[in-house]
């Protein structure tokens, strides 16, 4: 009988032993789905909200504008004054706020003099150039869009950024020109 018990704690302690690694490697794995979850909700939400403080010069159908990092037209907001954002809430998820986490820079094309931050009324720092906070469009797809160019939302127009720190109106097109021709019709020959 104790021989019988004995194989049973025997069989019990190799069954954990063969199940001990097959736990690990599902903890393991778990692990690794947490970490990436992890990571990929933090880059999401860093695009969702910001750039990486490099402010440049790109070419689009607009002329030369302020892009971020990933070439995405930067536009200003005619309802902000002094310097503060007046876009928060709803507004800042459909214009995300070109946020910053240290010193911006400045690429190619683009005056340092003018760049800065200014504090969001929720704590953050965002981009400024020539004292106008930076925000992104998310119709803004794929780099080089304007989208949001003259754009009446939230109670003002969007605009995008010249080199010069100034709105970039897009022209309106010329006044189409109609010309008449006339059709020589044969004499009437009616009296």
């Amino acid at each position: 009988m104790q021989e019988i018990n004995d194989r049973r704690d025997k069989e019990g302690q190799v069954a954990t032993r063969e199940a001990m690694p097959h736990t690990a490697v599902v903890l393991t794995l778990l692990a690794m789905l947490g970490v990436i979850g992890l990571l990929a909700a933090g880059s999401v939400a860093r695009s969702a909200t910001g750039t990486s403080g490099s402010v440049s010069l790109g070419k689009t159908k607009l002329g030369l504008i302020l892009v971020n990092s990933k070439r995405h037209t930067l536009y200003m907001f005619a309802k902000d004054k002094n310097g503060k954002s007046s876009c928060n809430g709803s507004c800042a998820k459909f214009w995300p706020p070109a946020l910053q986490a240290g010193r911006p820079t400045a690429g190619s094309g683009v005056k340092a003099s003018l760049l800065g931050t200014t504090r969001r009324s929720n704590g953050s720092l965002q981009l400024t150039y020539n004292k106008h906070p930076l925000y992104s469009f998310v119709l803004d797809k794929k780099a080089g869009q304007t989208n949001g160019e003259g754009n009446l939302a939230f109670g003002a127009k969007w605009y995008a950024v010249s080199a010069k720190g100034t709105a970039v109106v897009k022209a309106s097109p010329p006044p189409a020109t109609t010309t008449t021709t006339t059709t020589p019709y044969p004499a009437n020959p009616y009296p």
